[in-house]
């Protein structure tokens, strides 16, 4: 029998302080290792339900519950929800000057697990896992995301991806503004992702290129702020060959 890792009961969301409601009654569950696809067009509440996944401050909960690894996560906070192990990747990392990628994914690591990691064994795993992505070495002592390329910035967000190593990923458009070479590298450290550590995702995306090499469990469209249709990957195929047209039409 599946193991449920994520469950999402009636969940409204509004942006704090105004009452804007974006999300209206979303509901949704994802057992262990699962992938998910959640798709919908622009203005559609996709990216609210990532951050809201994750605790982000911006997002009031008005109803609903969210559970995590069997614990209830509505009103935990986004360091709390991480060191359960969620991860997003956002559609536009900031940049953090000050922090180097290498020292920004140790203490996130460490404040992760609770434990100190030598630093030579960071640093091997480290480099290893830069090779998977085809990342320049010299990154890791760079500013986070300071004067990165957009698709170095994408690389980065894989990285910790795959050195934090959560029971969930949200990745949220991280192939967007991509060229096809960056998309495959981002790709593979997915696949990497879910070889090496099982994990389940759910992927946000508008386009189906870092589909491909997944296999895909059960696809959301959102529209408007609810899920209107949920099934298998052919409705990847069907969106990508017709358009959300007749989604937002039901």
């Amino acid at each position: 029998m599946a193991e449920q890792l994520l469950n999402v009961q009636n969940l409204v969301v509004s942006v704090a302080d105004e009452d804007k409601e974006i999300l209206h009654g979303v509901n949704l569950t994802i057992n262990r290792g699962e992938t998910h696809v959640l798709m919908g067009p622009n203005g559609a509440g996709k990216s609210t339900l990532g951050s809201t996944l994750m605790g982000d401050p911006r997002y009031k909960i008005n109803d609903g519950k969210i559970s995590f690894e069997g614990q209830d996560i509505t009103e935990l906070s986004a360091d709390k929800i991480s060191k359960l192990g969620m991860f997003i990747s956002f559609q536009n990392p900031v940049e953090i000057p000050g922090i180097t990628l290498s020292n920004f994914i140790r203490t996130s690591i460490e404040n992760k697990t609770g434990e100190h990691i030598r630093l030579w064994d960071f640093k091997k795993e480290l480099t290893k896992t830069m090779e998977i992505l085809n990342m320049d070495p010299s990154y890791a002592d760079r500013d986070l995301n300071v004067g990165f390329s957009g698709g170095e910035k994408k690389k980065a967000e894989i990285l910790q991806l795959l050195m934090l190593k959560p029971s969930l990923a949200i990745l949220d458009e991280t192939d967007s503004g991509l060229d096809v070479d960056a998309v495959r590298t981002v790709s593979k450290g997915v696949e990497e992702y879910k070889k090496s550590v099982g994990g389940a995702l759910i992927v946000i995306t508008h386009s189906t290129r870092i589909l491909e090499a997944l296999d895909i469990d059960q696809t959301h469209v959102l529209v408007s702020g609810n899920i209107v249709a949920e099934g298998d990957g052919s409705i990847v195929d069907d969106i990508n060959e017709n358009g959300f047209e007749k989604y937002i039409n039901q």
